[in-house]
């Protein structure tokens, strides 16, 4: 799975051609993050993580994030290839949003990359763009994809998709 190459057509991406387990990958996007008019992440340092059918998450940097607005919570999960994971809430004017990022203080070592950075739910966010695109958030809360126009499905994670 190492050299795993995600195959495109024209552009597109098919999530059922991502890989499982997941793949972490670079990119070179700028990845922004706003809320209540406050732009909360802008960065081009970002990570992708690719998983089957499901849209990609993008890991930020904390240099590149307003973390004097973001506080941990009192929530973990554990993803069977990334680790342990943390929950984030923030709070921009007096006003507080749970649950809106989660990350990997301490990642497995297939995904260290993404030590200190923190992955936000679209869902969440007033907006989310991956450059000049603003992203659709992936149905439910659980998976915390970002849906762009070149990321096609159907993806899991919405109602009715459990049983996949």
């Amino acid at each position: 799975m190492e050299n795993f190459v995600v195959m495109k057509t024209k552009g597109i991406e098919s999530v059922w051609d991502y890989p499982r387990p997941p793949r972490c990958e670079k990119v070179s996007d700028r990845i922004k993050v706003i809320v209540d008019n406050e732009i909360i992440a802008d960065s081009t340092e970002a990570y992708r993580v690719l998983e089957t059918s499901h849209p990609p998450t993008y890991y930020i940097p904390s240099c590149d994030i307003r973390m004097d607005l973001l506080k941990v919570q009192q929530k973990t999960s554990v993803c069977e290839f990334k680790g342990m994971a943390i929950y984030w809430s923030l709070e921009v004017d007096g006003k507080r949003r749970d649950f809106v990022a989660w990350s990997y203080p301490t990642p497995s070592p297939k995904f260290h990359e993404i030590r200190d950075y923190l992955c936000f739910y679209a869902s969440k966010a007033d907006a989310c763009y991956v450059n000049d695109e603003k992203v659709q958030p992936q149905k439910g809360d659980f998976y915390g994809g970002w849906i762009t126009t070149w990321v096609k499905g159907p993806f899991k994670g919405g109602p009715g998709t459990w049983g996949w």
